[in-house]
């Protein structure tokens, strides 16, 4: 069974915003290296455009799972929905070594693409990638052979989900609360108040809490009043040295030199 704790929280990967003032600006040219980005959008639009002439939209429900690999520059310029919310995921996912200079690519995939399952007590997920409950995702060939799962727990409710023993996992919890338990008692952990080392423990994953577990079966969520929704994805580990800068993601100090070196130069994009 898993064992588990609650990070403090965090918005580094989750956008989300009814101002649109605030978001418009969007995320400009950026490069990327030796990773894959997956962006899942709830609410507005998300425009993207890369170095390589591709381009393209994302609306509410869609996932794009890109693959930089051995580089590209592109742009993601989110639009609010008619009531101006915006609201997405962006999670970065590290290339194996062997797989660092791959060809770049795209998994465009439209929401009526995305298997949804609902379960006799009203839990209901969307398999965006990997099998679960008899449904396989329409995201394939990733390197890590992720899960990747939006799930929603109706209130009150406690449910139980299986996950390889060989992956690494984490829940982040974008709406609702509850707590996450195994066999044992949950382990008290600091979300809010982690500055505060007089404050109350909490067992309690809220809004933005991220949850990381260690290797096991499965997990236990117990729903809260409102019940609870989050995304659970886990893959195998790659087990190797990471050298990270910004937006690139290689294994030695000499390759970050030398990625930087290209996008100097301009000759960061490989054409084969």
């Amino acid at each position: 069974m898993k064992e588990n704790y609650v990070a403090t929280t965090s918005k580094a990967n989750d956008f989300r915003n009814d101002k649109p003032a605030d978001y418009l600006a969007g995320f400009p040219w950026h490069p990327h290296r030796g990773i894959e980005t997956i962006t899942y959008v709830l609410a507005g639009s998300v425009e993207h455009g890369d170095s390589l002439g591709n381009q393209g939209k994302m609306t509410a429900g869609d996932v794009q799972w890109m693959t930089a690999g051995s580089g590209i520059l592109h742009q993601e310029m989110p639009k609010g929905d008619p009531q101006g919310r915006m609201h997405g995921f962006q999670l970065w996912a590290n290339l194996p070594s062997a797989l660092k200079m791959t060809d770049p690519r795209y998994q465009d995939i439209p929401s009526r693409a995305i298997p949804e399952v609902t379960d006799d007590d009203g839990t209901r997920v969307r398999v965006i990638c990997g099998e679960f409950w008899g449904k396989r995702g329409p995201v394939e060939g990733v390197a890590a052979d992720p899960s990747y799962l939006d799930v929603s727990v109706g209130p009150g409710q406690r449910k139980r989900l299986k996950v390889e023993t060989t992956r690494n996992a984490f829940a982040y919890v974008f709406a609702g609360s509850g707590t996450f338990r195994d066999a044992s008692n949950p382990r008290a952990v600091l979300t809010e108040d982690v500055g505060k080392p007089e404050s109350a423990p909490m067992y309690d994953a809220g809004n933005h809490s991220l949850v990381l577990f260690d290797r096991g079966d499965e997990i236990t969520v117990q729903a809260g009043d409102a019940g609870i929704r989050f995304l659970l994805v886990s893959g195998k580990p790659i087990e190797e040295p990471v050298a990270w800068y910004g937006p690139i993601v290689m294994n030695t100090q000499e390759q970050l030199r030398e990625a930087m070196s290209e996008l100097q130069d301009g000759s960061f994009i490989k054409h084969r």
